[in-house]
């Protein structure tokens, strides 16, 4: 018996059947310890800017927490401390660079997390990878994991010294046009298409943007 596609509107009202669409839809979370030093899923746009950096670019991991607030499915974000060396102010996942004792990315993502949020790792389902991106400003290859937390946000304890704001934002919001535009730049020569999100006063750009874009590009059309 074959099973219908649920509409995009169905999936940005009901968290449940979105996690459910996702896990059929997202690349499962690898469990091997060894990830190669390219990742296969990079985008051309990519895999060009890595070959140019490809000397000490390092692997890195984000989560974009995905959870229920009312039946709705809802995103979580971070606003970065403005005191980092590093994409200081900017709204993104949370995450970081791979460390020796992490046996996966998907390890380094729930790590991550708790460090800068004390989300606790069971608390959070993998659903599986999106593909992954080269950071220009921080030579880190990124490998994004979609973690479900089920109904309700639990309680967050963020860290001082590298979240300034914890940011809840309606996937509906998020996938409204209204709240998206996108603009090309420039680098290294090549055309990329800059994506950006504003939301209740924030913006989402540069990887993150990306990462967010290509989440809502798995939704159906209608």
């Amino acid at each position: 018996m074959s099973v219908s596609t649920p509409t995009r509107a169905t999936l940005l009202r009901d968290a449940d059947a979105l996690a459910a669409w996702l896990r059929g839809q997202l690349a499962p979370a690898p469990t091997d310890a060894d990830a190669p030093p390219v990742p296969p899923q990079l985008t051309e746009e990519d895999v060009a800017m890595f070959a140019a950096f490809a000397p000490g670019a390092r692997q890195a991991a984000v989560l974009a927490p995905l959870y229920a607030r009312d039946g709705a499915p809802y995103l979580l974000f971070t606003e970065r401390s403005a005191t980092l060396s590093k994409h200081g102010g900017q709204i993104s996942f949370p995450g970081g660079s791979r460390d020796r004792e992490d046996a996966t990315l998907g390890a380094t993502a729930l790590r991550e997390a708790y460090e800068e949020l004390a989300l606790d790792p069971a608390r959070v389902a993998l659903l599986g990878t999106l593909p992954s991106a080269f950071s220009v400003v921080s030579n880190f290859i990124v490998t994004p994991y979609v973690g479900w937390l089920g109904a309700g946000l639990p309680a967050l304890t963020p860290s001082v010294a590298e979240v300034a704001e914890v940011i809840e934002a309606p996937l509906a919001t998020l996938a409204d046009p209204a709240t998206y535009h996108s603009e090309v730049w420039e680098r290294m020569g090549t055309a990329h298409t800059i994506h950006f999100y504003d939301i209740d006063g924030h913006r989402i750009w540069g990887l993150t943007g990306r990462i967010l874009y290509t989440l809502l590009a798995l939704l159906p059309a209608e």
